[in-house]
């Protein structure tokens, strides 16, 4: 991206703050113990008869999630106020995490993924908070599909929840991939880092109970690595977000990015942290999505999901994934619900080539702490099943953590049981 166009965002975007406002929220840790987790375990109807196996097409996609996880994921830890000096408070987080691709901890990586301390409470920043660390930074996610659309993650520095006219203003530091590797044909030094600023605008009032939040990215690329070309790269990201709709909430999201800002290489779905800086302006992608949920009433709660995404290069021409979703949730008790979640996803392909269709349908009865759409934790069984195209065997095998089970076939089943919580 031109360098002159790279100087004038900032004050561009600055411009359009003070005029107006933007909140899927930086976001504060509650003090206390808190975490995440799912695990289970499962079998299926692939030839082998062995593992549990998923569907998802993998490249820039996402799989819908109930009964569709063949993986094991922790992360949690706790948030306590270390000091309180003339009305501000200094509290710390640490959170570690483990992932498996498969259904045990066993083999597990532990990691840290919050190691923080904020100032909470600063009169100079009209009660705003300074950072700095490693800490998860504004990502809200469409939870059927885990997809989270924005995702700031990492480790860095902020100013954050400051009052501006009738928003909040954040602005974010971070250094990313900052490491550095040596050229095996020349000896040469070289570095894949980025140094990232991120400016989110949140809680501006539209109308009744609706706000929006906007969030800008701009990535710097540093040195170069094994002689290859560095690109910077940016995105922009809207927000809308309307309450009290028969008892939930929806978020409608337009996003662009161009280059490492369109989150390649850093999970495929996660805009606004830094993708690969050796993808260049060429290189862009547009989302567009609507994510839905409402609980009519106490026994009765649904997600519904639509996205259209599109993928755009010179040397991989443009490919546009759609998708639409839904999770209707009934509770025929207090701690007992029916669980239903149908998804269906097509991807173009560059050159004419047939477009890859898949559709999952997952049923799962469910014990939980409560009747809601969110009530958590869930202890389900599940029962789903997988049917695609033959332009997509190749994909769904490929992205299927028990490997290419389904060879030839156009359609599995797996069965099995999982728990999720958060706390």
């Amino acid at each position: 991206m031109n360098k002159y166009i790279l100087k004038a965002l900032p004050a561009a975007l600055m411009m359009a703050l003070a005029c107006g406002s933007a909140s899927a929220g930086a976001g504060n840790d509650d003090e206390g113990l808190h975490g995440y987790f799912r695990v289970g375990a499962g079998t299926s109807t692939s030839n082998s008869h062995g593992p549990q196996s998923c569907y998802g097409l993998g490249g820039n996609t996402m799989k819908y999630r109930l009964g569709n996880e063949c993986d094991a994921y922790f992360e949690g830890g706790y948030t306590k106020e270390v000091a309180k000096s003339g009305g501000v408070s200094y509290v710390a987080t640490l959170w570690a995490t483990a992932y498996s691709p498969k259904s045990d901890f066993g083999d597990a990586k532990l990691g840290l993924a919050k190691a923080y301390v904020e100032a909470k409470g600063l009169d100079f920043m009209h009660g705003g908070a300074a950072w700095i660390g490693k800490r998860y930074y504004m990502r809200p996610d469409i939870h059927m599909l885990d997809l989270q659309y924005i995702n700031m993650n990492g480790t860095g520095a902020g100013l954050e929840q400051m009052g501006v006219g009738p928003g909040k203003f954040s602005y974010a530091f971070f250094k990313d991939n900052d490491a550095n590797y040596t050229d095996p044909a020349t000896g040469k030094l070289t570095t894949s880092s980025a140094m990232r600023q991120n400016f989110v605008y949140h809680d501006l009032p539209v109308n009744t109970d609706g706000k929006i939040d906007v969030a800008a990215t701009l990535i710097t690329a540093q040195g170069s690595k094994a002689g290859a070309a560095k690109h910077n790269g940016w995105q922009i990201s809207a927000f809308h977000k309307q309450d009290k709709i028969l008892g939930g909430a929806n978020t409608f999201g337009v996003q662009y990015g161009v280059g490492p800002g369109t989150g390649i290489g850093v999970g495929n779905d996660r805009m606004g942290a830094a993708g690969s800086t050796l993808l260049g302006s060429d290189v862009t992608r547009a989302r567009v999505f609507n994510d839905l949920w409402i609980q009519p009433s106490a026994n009765f709660g649904m997600e519904m999901v639509a996205l259209v995404q599109r993928d755009k290069s010179d040397a991989g021409g443009s490919s546009t994934w759609t998708t639409l979703g839904l999770r209707p949730v009934y509770a025929l008790s207090e701690n007992l619900k029916l669980v239903m979640e149908l998804g269906t996803d097509r991807v173009s392909m560059p050159n004419g080539a047939p477009a890859q269709r898949l559709t999952k349908l997952t049923f799962a009865p469910t014990i939980s702490a409560g009747p809601g759409l969110w009530a958590r934790p869930e202890l389900r069984a599940f029962a789903t099943y997988g049917k695609w195209n033959d332009a997509a065997s190749a994909a769904v095998n490929a992205n299927n953590n028990s490997g290419p089970v389904y060879n030839g076939g156009n359609s599995g089943a797996s069965f099995g049981f999982q728990v999720e919580a958060w706390f």
